[in-house]
């Protein structure tokens, strides 16, 4: 048993305002120069629709992520091309969004703010009009944005492209489309900082790596080459082209904060609360296990290499491998493994990509029945109760399980039944005064379980939703400046072709890893 160090997230969609303080929080720091205005290293999505870049999920138009080879060898190969063909193609690559996929045809775009202060005398108002950033060109009609489907707006339009509907009927999708019985979900997004990264397989220049000492995965400035290929096989799209610098840029989970010991600028900006941060330790000799899973079985093998902080041997293993007690006693107290592991109510975004992913959601419930909902015929409750019902819930329960749990609905009915119980716990206990155990035990929660999830979720203390470990660098467990990047992928240490530690040796004669 091998322990990985992990910094893993849960996002609560259920609280999820839509507000993008966050996306506000990340561009100030991050992306406000020259060449990267158009990054969004985190955004937030509408749902139904097709997101930022434009239809990012279909890996039929973008081929991100891994596929299953079938060979014992190799299981996965990245979906855009082997190896081989990459190099012969490392020139042409043309399975990656354009810039218009991200902001339209006009390009990036600012206004023409000089009018406004302008002591040229006018017969009216002075306007800022749209100005190209990329030509220069004044008066340009911007067709496409970070936000352009914020809050359902065009989802008739867009949401026929969603590959979330795919599970779904045509009648049906049809249905949901229109106005009357359409439905919106907000989607955060950031880099997920995948156990099994596609961005780091992919770097022809071993430029991508991912950090041993917390999984963080990050990009070389001074090795990135700008071949793009970890834009194409990244699955969530979340690496960026600087056009001004020629390198990749990607969100790196605010590391200089992380080794302070403070969560990173989006999740300390979120006024929800719905952002919890927390180390996990991953078995890395069965990170291949979880990324061949059958699609069915992928969230629950996930689960299973995910190790318990509290189990002795474990812990054992832990501090043979030099893994410090501050962040074995972080682990303990994580948010991340509580929700994902042992309450099973949070779940990784599109899994089917098999990268593994780091960053979990908890799917969004229904709001309790208004007046106005009374005998409405798509009501979310039953008869005698406010609270909703799964069986009703406004959301269709296959259009979440296309996106959390690779169309597997048990998943997500399992974790939004645990919810759903949970309120109708609290309910009980506030409007009735008498705790209503039955609802807890049919979906497999204890009464603790119950008021840990309350303090967690409702309550969202900000030490129990950041639980982040300083960093020691004076007692690192190798303080070799390459053995530090953590893997690299092609041609380097391709997680792929053997198992990770077996070649984690440097040769100082030739100065690379290999």
């Amino acid at each position: 048993m091998q322990i990985g160090q992990q910094m893993a997230m849960v996002f609560n969609m259920d609280k999820c305002l839509g507000c993008n303080t966050c996306t506000v929080a990340c561009k100030n720091i991050w992306t406000n120069r020259e060449g990267a205005k158009y990054m969004f290293w985190n955004n937030v999505e509408t749902k139904p629709g097709i997101g930022y870049p434009k239809e990012w999920e279909n890996q039929e138009e973008y081929r991100g992520g891994w596929v299953l080879t079938g060979k014992k060898s190799k299981p996965l190969r990245l979906r855009i091309a082997p190896k081989w063909l990459e190099l012969v193609n490392l020139f042409y690559n043309p399975h990656q969004p354009e810039m218009k996929d991200y902001v339209g045809d006009t390009g990036t775009y600012t206004f023409t703010y000089e009018d406004l202060h302008s002591p040229e005398g006018l017969t009216q108002q002075p306007v800022a009009r749209p100005k190209s950033e990329v030509t220069a060109e004044e008066n340009v009609k911007p067709n496409w944005g970070v936000n352009w489907e914020d809050n359902a707006a065009g989802a008739n339009v867009t949401g026929h492209w969603d590959v979330n509907f795919d599970d779904i009927s045509k009648e049906e999708k049809e249905a949901l489309l229109q106005y009357q019985d359409s439905f919106m979900i907000y989607l955060p997004r950031i880099c997920n900082h995948c156990a099994n990264p596609a961005c780091v397989g992919a770097c022809p220049s071993g430029a991508a790596h991912k950090r041993e000492e917390d999984g963080v995965v990050l990009i070389d400035q001074d090795r990135c080459r700008g071949w793009r290929y970890c834009v194409s096989a990244c699955p969530y799209k979340k690496p960026y082209y600087n056009w001004r610098s020629g390198k990749m840029e990607k969100c790196l989970l605010c590391y200089p904060r992380l080794e302070a010991g403070q969560p990173p600028a989006c999740f300390h900006a979120c006024p929800g609360r719905i952002r919890y941060m927390g180390p996990i330790m991953v078995d890395e000799d069965r990170v291949m296990e979880a990324a061949t899973a059958d699609e069915a079985d992928l969230v629950s093998a996930q689960r299973s290499i995910v190790l318990d902080p509290h189990d002795p041997k474990v812990i054992k293993q832990a501090k043979k491998q030099g893994i410090s007690d501050s962040w074995l006693e972080a682990a303990k107290r994580s948010p991340v493994y509580r929700m994902f592991v042992e309450w099973e109510i949070a779940l990784p975004l599109h899994p089917e990509f098999r990268t593994v992913p780091s960053l979990f959601y908890i799917p969004p419930e229904s709001p309790v029945a208004s007046v106005l909902d009374e005998g409405e015929r798509r009501s979310a409750t039953d008869s005698d109760s406010v609270l909703p019902t799964l069986d009703n819930f406004r959301v269709p329960v296959k259009y979440l399980a296309s996106m959390f749990s690779a169309g597997n609905v048990d998943e997500v009915k399992t974790a939004l039944n645990r919810q759903l119980a949970l309120r109708r716990y609290r309910r009980s206990i506030r409007v009735d005064g008498d705790p209503d155990l039955e609802v807890l035990e049919q979906s497999g929660l204890t009464e603790e379980d119950a008021q840990d999830m309350h303090r967690l979720l409702s309550l969202a203390f900000l030490d129990e939703r950041f639980v982040v470990p300083t960093t020691r660098r004076e007692k690192d467990r190798d303080t070799s400046p390459f053995i530090e990047r953590g893997f690299t992928g092609f041609g380097q240490m391709n997680p792929h072709d053997m198992k990770r530690r077996e070649y984690m040796h440097v040769d100082l004669q030739g100065d690379q890893v290999i």
